[in-house]
């Protein structure tokens, strides 16, 4: 690695063009053909010499195809700084993992931390540098699409998994092999949209930005992450983009960042369409005023910093400071002494890692720790042993490969196991029995995906080779009262959720809905297997079904973990990251609200309360909830000390015992409620959590460190800070009964 001098002597040998060339990131159809296209095509006027010195390219993968990529760019460059690669690695290259919301369920950083380094290991055989990855926005509603690539709706949850995401891919040296940088995003509060609807405004108080939605992008600045992008929304009326506020103040100088910050596609043109930019000019100056650092796909920089700076407008110390930090970020990665980063026998072996066993396996045990039993009526697990009877495995995702969810762009659609794999190979395929029942969608639905032709119902229904959705029923009642447990696989479409994938609808299409209820009257023993990118609206199953397995979209070992946990062979220890409403309308949804004036009771027939005339103030399952195969008691739950002085600790300890006849993982939360503040505190907030694994009888203890600091907050007088008083802390599983202590 070259020295900090070394690299400041290399961006004093550059050009202005040059240097504002750095700040530049193209599709990779300039260079190679681009996969993948998630913003609006743009019409860019640039010069062959800004194309031909563009700092970075995105979503071009393949080693030996970047090789060539970057072996002809340096053929061309004058100054032979390698570009850098980028790609939208969410979970997975390869081997796909489960959505991050999802992986948040499993309550196991130091799982989702080895899975984010499988990742990086396929990545970087990938050829790429840098993944769009994590993404550390706190989402508090499911109608917002892109909740699948959050891990939910808790402050505490989002910074441990966004922490162990970034030490996951980035390693202890980004230099090392099988290693990619980290770009946390999107900075900031892009997961507060207005509506749940797609880019649109945030607006909220400072203080409730600061300890609810800064808090996961600072961890990721505190584990080093290598870039941090900004978000399309405005926030509190200003874009991101051009908010020097949110980037200059609290990221560089309050937080101390000194890595890139990039923007999101072309953010930094859709400054014009925000209304705060007349011209693309305008744009820039405010993108490159505010600290954007790399412009992603969008002619604002590359026509037209060289200009501002010679007009004047535009400082050139501004244009040095970014491409100084872009250099360096290269420097870090090693490509400034090796543009290709590594020998040819290092890139081959690390190709061989691609989808190999040990990497399916950690998708596997990830798949099954992120699924979450929401109800369980004695009909799981299956009984293995009875080799007479039928399971019948009726739904669109029976025997579907569509489990990787909507960001899973570079895998092998042939590596997916099905969930009819899946149970075949633990059951036996003789006692399995197979029907669609219906189709995902409905008739009347359609929409556009990431990319190719428009999906529909009418589509779904020609590739089913045009059958009546009544031929569809009438096949799935037979087998259905033919079998001894119906394994009914219902739930959205990979690409209604993820960006742009904002819906006003929760619950499931009416041919779902037909065919649960059709099942349902069919056989008594009916486990519902539920896909889905976010929380659904599924109160329907919860009152039919004798069983609910939410599976999420469980990636390339989907359905393996699905039979695994069907069979017992694992029990279920997931929990929800975020609630599942009983309705649509609830949203946004989240435990950790603020209380009212005047509370809703449950069961009083006060009108005069904060309540729904129509439905229940509480979700149908709430965050924290999952079930087990076993039971687990609770038992001499203390604090260390009554008192917690500034600066000082408590510890939280108590004993955990497995009462069941099974082995079981118990994840213990520790709550923390503030009685009472000078504002509003919340009802309560989740300040620990901790995996154990019990074999049956054993016991175990638990200890929860919570110091003052983790106590703080924005006071009535604006002061970050633990206010005296009295505090209750809740511990348990919040399933059962909460353990308190003050």
């Amino acid at each position: 690695m070259k020295t900090r001098e070394e690299v400041k002597t290399l961006l004093e040998s550059l050009s202005l063009e040059e240097k504002v060339a750095q700040m530049m990131q193209l599709t990779g159809n300039y260079f190679e053909g681009s996969n993948v296209i998630t913003g609006p095509k743009l019409q860019m006027d640039l010069s062959d010499e800004m194309i031909r010195g563009t700092g970075s390219i995105l979503n071009v993968t393949g080693g030996d195809t970047l090789y060539e990529v970057q072996k002809k760019y340096l053929e061309n460059s004058a100054n032979k700084i390698p570009m850098l690669f980028m790609a939208d690695v969410i979970n997975g290259f390869r081997t796909v993992f489960p959505v991050p919301l999802a992986q948040g369920c499993s309550f196991n950083p130091e799982l989702v931390k080895e899975c984010a380094s499988v990742s990086a290991r396929e990545s970087a055989a990938a050829g790429l540098h840098v993944t769009f990855s994590p993404m550390a926005d706190l989402c508090r509603d499911a109608r917002w699409g892109r909740v699948m690539e959050s891990t939910g709706e808790d402050v505490w949850l989002n910074r441990q998994m966004t922490r162990a995401m970034v030490e996951g891919y980035q390693g202890q040296d980004l230099e090392a092999e099988g290693t990619v940088a980290a770009c946390v995003k999107h900075f900031a509060a892009y997961g507060a949209p207005e509506a749940g609807r797609e880019y649109n405004s945030v607006d909220m108080s400072e203080k409730r930005l600061r300890e609810e939605y800064l808090p996961a992008y600072k961890e990721a600045v505190d584990a080093g992450a290598g870039l941090v992008m900004t978000s399309f929304n405005t926030v509190n009326g200003i874009p991101a983009t051009a908010n020097r506020w949110l980037n200059r103040r609290i990221l560089r100088e309050e937080w101390n960042f000194d890595g890139v910050l990039i923007s999101d596609y072309s953010a930094i043109y859709e400054l014009l369409m925000h209304g705060v930019a007349e011209t693309v000019e305008e744009a820039a100056e405010l993108g490159i005023r505010a600290g954007v650092d790399m412009d992603m796909v969008s002619p604002a920089y590359g026509e037209n910093l060289v200009n501002l700076v010679r007009q004047g407008r535009v400082e050139e110390t501004l244009v040095d400071e970014c491409a100084l930090r872009i250099l360096e970020l290269k420097n870090r990665l090693g490509l400034l002494d090796n543009p290709y980063r590594f020998d040819e026998e290092t890139r081959r072996r690390q190709q061989e890692c691609m989808g190999c066993p040990d990497h399916r396996a950690a998708a596997r045990k990830l798949a099954g720790e992120s699924m979450v039993l929401l109800k369980n009526d004695g009909v799981l697990p299956l009984k293995a042993g009875k080799s007479d009877s039928k399971i019948a495995l009726i739904g669109p995702f029976a025997d579907s490969r569509l489990l990787c969810g909507s960001w899973s762009m570079f895998y092998e659609m042939e590596d997916v196991v099905t969930v009819k794999e899946g149970l075949a190979d633990r059951f036996g395929a003789e006692r399995i029995v197979t029907a669609p029942g219906c189709c995902i969608l409905d008739r009347d639905q359609e929409f556009l995906p990431f990319k190719g032709t428009k999906l529909s119902g009418a589509k779904e229904r020609e590739d089913l080779g045009n059958r009546s959705d009544e031929e569809l029923l009438e096949e799935a009642a037979s087998l259905a009262a033919e079998a001894d447990t119906v394994i009914l696989t219902l739930g959205e479409h990979p690409q209604q959720s993820g960006e742009g994938g904002a819906r006003t609808d929760l619950t499931l299409p009416a041919c779902q809905l037909r065919l649960l209820e059709t099942v349902c009257q069919s056989c008594k023993n009916v486990v519902v297997l539920l896909f889905s990118g976010r929380p659904l609206a599924v109160k329907e199953a919860a009152e039919r079904a004798s069983a609910i397995l939410a599976v999420w979209f469980p990636g390339t070992e989907g359905g393996n973990a699905a039979a695994d946990i069907l069979s017992g062979d694992v029990n279920p220890s997931g929990r929800l990251a975020m609630s599942f409403p009983y309705c649509t309308g609830q949203e946004p949804l989240c435990y950790s609200h603020l209380p009212t004036g005047r509370p809703s009771v449950k069961g009083s027939e006060n009108r005069f309360t904060s309540a729904y005339l129509d439905a229940p103030v509480e979700p149908l399952f709430p965050f924290g909830y999952g079930l087990s195969y076993t039971e687990f008691r609770y038992r001499d739950v203390r604090v260390s000390s009554s008192r917690i002085e500034t600066g000082g600790e408590v510890t939280v300890r108590g004993m955990v015992k497995n009462t069941g006849g099974r082995a079981g993982a118990e994840t213990v939360l520790c709550y923390v409620q503030d009685a009472a503040g000078s504002t509003a505190r919340p009802v309560k907030e989740l300040k620990g959590f901790q995996k154990l694994d019990l074999e049956p009888g054993e016991e175990k203890e638990f200890s929860f460190v919570i110091r003052e600091e983790e106590l703080r907050f924005f006071t009535a007088e604006g002061e970050y800070a633990t206010e005296p008083g009295l505090y209750r802390i809740y511990v348990g599983d919040s399933v059962t009964e909460m353990y308190r202590a003050e």
